[in-house]
């Protein structure tokens, strides 16, 4: 059972998702938001659930070096991927410019 609180995060989370994939950049992938991190051009890293430890170390990792913020989503790589409007999984994704999106000030 999923409670209304966290049904609700998960909802706030999507929209927002969705409006930067409208308004913003994003780049999915894990080899992609390593180049974003290490250019520096990453503002928030998400995470997928399912995503494997070690590359989750490494993203966390490189993100701590980049000061820049990580958040863990709440779904599979499934949802991510559908939360982003795409027909294909995604485990990472890396948001560059939020747009009309609050996503980085709220996270």
């Amino acid at each position: 059972m999923v409670n209304k609180k966290s049904k609700k995060a998960a909802e706030s989370i999507n929209s927002k998702l969705q409006m930067v994939m409208k308004s913003g950049k994003a780049v999915l992938g894990y080899k992609e938001v390593l180049k974003s991190l290490r250019a520096g051009s990453a503002k928030l890293i998400v995470i997928a659930t399912n995503c494997p430890p070690i590359r989750k170390s490494e993203i966390e990792y490189y993100a701590m070096l980049a000061k820049t913020d990580v958040h863990h989503f709440t779904g599979a790589n499934t949802a991510l991927g559908t939360a982003c409007g795409k027909y294909f999984r995604c485990s990472v994704l890396s948001v560059t410019d939020a747009g009309d999106s609050d996503i980085i000030a709220t996270e």
